[in-house]
């Protein structure tokens, strides 16, 4: 009788062991946010394209749930986005009234990330830096 209660006493603590570990599983699996993530990295440099550009300038950018990063204006950035569903060439004004010179110098922006869960690659070439500063908005104003 002694070793039966020995027994039954080890599969006791054997069983809350067992059901403690799976527990702790269960709990580390749950998503930590209920709201997807919307970061992404944006850069601005001399160059035709992406892949050939000097990056002069880049910043990082996260609004979910609150907007931070290295972006000095990052809530503007977020706002913008937020208004064109995470499509940062819709962010971009058609047209201005300023006049920039016709001096062939491009400057290419990029964003890569995320937005509500969902990948976002983007990349836009202006003639100069005239023409970039007349249609951004404050998304790539850093």
């Amino acid at each position: 009788m002694r070793h039966s209660s020995f027994k039954i006493t080890c599969m006791a603590g054997v069983a809350a062991c067992v059901v403690g570990l799976t527990a702790g599983s269960a709990a580390a699996s749950t998503p930590e946010s209920m709201y997807a993530p919307s970061a992404l990295v944006l850069t601005t440099g001399q160059g035709d394209s992406a892949s050939t550009a000097t990056v002069e300038r880049a910043v990082t950018l996260d609004c979910m749930p609150t907007a931070q990063g290295t972006h000095p204006s990052a809530a503007a950035a977020c706002a913008d986005l937020e208004r064109a569903h995470g499509q940062p060439a819709l962010t971009l004004k058609e047209q201005s009234d300023r006049v920039c010179p016709k001096i062939y110098a491009p400057v290419t922006v990029t964003a890569d990330g995320v937005w509500e869960g969902r990948r976002v690659s983007y990349e836009r070439t202006f003639s100069n830096s005239c023409v970039a500063q007349s249609q951004v908005t404050d998304l790539f104003d850093f």
